[in-house]
């Protein structure tokens, strides 16, 4: 090893891009396969709320809602009837196809380590993992910044310490590393 330091030898910006991308195709994913089913459960609520002049809710957020649960990350509700809580929608359901969103973000991280590692020549199972965890430069920002984006009327939003620890930071973390670990695997061969 080279008397490099750190931040030298870590493909720090490759890195953010590829956790950037993982963030934001995962969404899409969860968008395009979960948009109209969001948009159906949300009728009845957003006609109610329009005959008392509240906003409705918007598909965009709700969908925002269901990305953070498939990182077990629950949504409060502090309004409403029955006083506040927590929801993960996904658990919430009958399980089948939407369970399957729990995968979207551990398949989108993997292979975003695993391709910065790649792109990094790591050759080693730990220089592989240090590089796939750069991921998290570009995961955590947006994990934060989504959970704020995808609050309702203030009442209704991902949990934020769960978002920034589980979404932000253990995600990214961990499924970089496996995948960065696996890029290193795949390149030695």
């Amino acid at each position: 090893m080279t008397d490099d330091s750190l931040t030298e030898r870590l493909p720090l910006a490759q890195g953010a891009a590829a956790g950037l991308g993982a963030y934001l195709l995962g969404y899409l994913i969860t968008y395009v396969w979960q948009g109209g089913s969001v948009e159906e459960r949300l009728a009845g609520f957003n006609f109610i709320a329009d005959l008392f002049g509240s906003e409705p809710i918007a598909v965009w957020q709700g969908v925002g809602w269901l990305f953070y649960n498939a990182h077990f990350v629950r949504t409060r509700i502090t309004g409403g009837l029955g006083g506040p809580r927590s929801e993960n929608f996904i658990a919430a359901s009958d399980g089948g196809a939407l369970a399957l969103l729990y995968l979207v973000p551990v398949v989108l991280i993997f292979a975003a380590g695993l391709t910065v590692a790649r792109l990094a020549d790591a050759d080693a199972l730990a220089d592989g993992a240090a590089a796939g965890v750069t991921v998290v430069l570009g995961y955590l920002p947006l994990a934060l910044v989504g959970r704020f984006l995808f609050s309702y009327d203030g009442s209704v939003a991902p949990d934020l310490v769960t978002a920034l620890l589980l979404a932000g930071l253990v995600y990214p973390l961990l499924f970089g590393a496996l995948g960065g670990a696996a890029g290193s695997a795949v390149g030695s061969d």
